[in-house]
């Protein structure tokens, strides 16, 4: 498992070691999934009320009796250990998909939601779970986790955990994130230590189930995010195994920002008497809050082009993405900005996760303040900045070649 970035596991093995499970004769324990009670201010609330707000916030939805959206924190009914948390992160409402999937989520009925990246879906389906684990009986030694997440890349799998780490640690909810490309050892022995919470690439979680790490038997809350990366990576088959190994009554998130025609049909037979959310456009491809510039020059005005706009955007004193091809690209390019004078570095799958590691640190930090990147980590880095740096980014696209790059 290594190499590739953001995990290094796309070619794993498909988990041709996992036998078929007969729920339908298996003894399934019941367990609770419903903890939401309405707030009476949401329940005085008129339909109008909720029409107008929904349409405020682009939001359109599907599926029979769906909760009212809250409109404030303290309207969700989330317990004191999360409400502080959430007070000392400064946050002063809900986002749009957060409001309305949370009344779904905490009454334990299964999700779709569709929004742009970096709309705080993290957030959406990581307080729900949150409070699932702890209404469910103790792990016992052997036993897997209570909720699994399910990224496409090392560096969301990353991000997730650390929000998990922040909400969970009141209740003291331990997680493991596993993912390819580093080695297996670590997560192995934080597996047999026992986790609530499992966040993980679906390739590396495939190869621990199959030597008997870890387990899914006591997984009720399931998490895909990114659904439409992970299905563009090629996970179906892998995913598929790893659905075929819960129970089918688990409630099941499913998070997307876009809603092509493969995240539909992985939701038809995976979820039940789901409701969607959409906001935007269902056809929501990119963040409408950036502003895309498209120029069309040569191979030989390319370069040019680039250090004009490097020109312009260092005196905003901001951090700069640019996303290459290749990795060869990637390396050139940094090494053509460094000899020019710019601090550039670069990240890819073929540098090792320490090296990356420093890379993003440094970005972070603003001691390097361009990054190189290939364009396979264009939707994970783009949301861990957003969120983390809390700074002024640009995003350049140094792709494609010849005329119309």
């Amino acid at each position: 498992m290594g190499g590739g970035f953001g995990g290094g596991d796309r070619m794993s093995n498909l988990g041709a070691g996992l036998g078929k499970v007969d729920w339908a004769s298996a003894n399934l324990t019941r367990f609770e999934k419903n903890f939401y009670i309405e707030d009476r201010r949401v329940t005085e609330r008129s339909d109008r009320e909720v029409q107008d707000f929904r349409a405020k916030k682009q939001m359109t939805i599907q599926g029979t009796n769906v909760p009212k959206p809250v409109m404030n924190f303290d309207e969700a009914g989330y317990p004191d250990y999360i409400m502080t948390e959430i007070k000392r992160m400064g946050f002063t409402e809900p986002s749009a998909i957060q409001s309305q999937a949370w009344p779904v989520a905490l009454s334990g009925r299964d999700v779709v939601a569709i929004a742009e990246t970096g709309s705080g879906k993290t957030i959406g389906f990581a307080l729900p779970a949150m409070v699932h684990i702890n209404a469910q009986p103790l792990l016992a030694p052997g036993d897997g986790p209570i909720a699994l997440m399910l990224a496409p890349t090392r560096e969301l799998a990353v991000q997730i955990q650390a929000e998990c780490s922040r909400f969970g640690a009141s209740s003291r909810l331990r997680n493991v994130a596993v993912y390819g490309g580093v080695p297996k050892g670590p997560q192995i022995r934080d597996l047999s230590r026992g986790a609530e919470i499992v966040i993980a690439t679906p390739g590396r979680l495939i190869d621990m189930i199959e030597s008997g790490k870890t387990n899914l038997r006591r997984v009720t809350y399931l998490v895909m995010d990114e659904a439409d990366r992970m299905l563009d990576m090629g996970f179906e088959p892998q995913i598929r195994k790893i659905l075929s190994q819960i129970r089918p009554d688990k409630q099941t998130l499913m998070f997307s920002a876009t809603w092509p025609k493969e995240v539909q049909r992985l939701a038809h037979d995976f979820l039940n008497d789901f409701v969607q959310v959409n906001i935007g456009s269902t056809d929501l491809a990119a963040n409408h809050r950036i502003k895309q510039v498209i120029e069309v020059c040569t191979d030989f005005e390319k370069r040019g082009r680039l250090i004009k706009h490097l020109d312009t955007i260092s005196q905003e004193n901001a951090k700069v993405l640019i996303f290459s091809n290749t990795k060869r690209i990637a390396d050139d390019l940094t090494k053509y900005l460094r000899q020019d004078g710019w601090p550039a570095l670069a990240i890819h799958g073929d540098k090792q996760q320490q090296e990356r590691d420093w890379v993003l640190a440094e970005f972070k930090s603003g001691r390097s303040p361009i990054m190189v990147a290939t364009a396979v980590a264009s939707r994970g880095l783009g949301t861990y900045f957003s969120r983390y740096c809390g700074c002024v980014e640009r995003v350049l696209d140094f792709c494609c070649s010849g005329a119309g790059s």
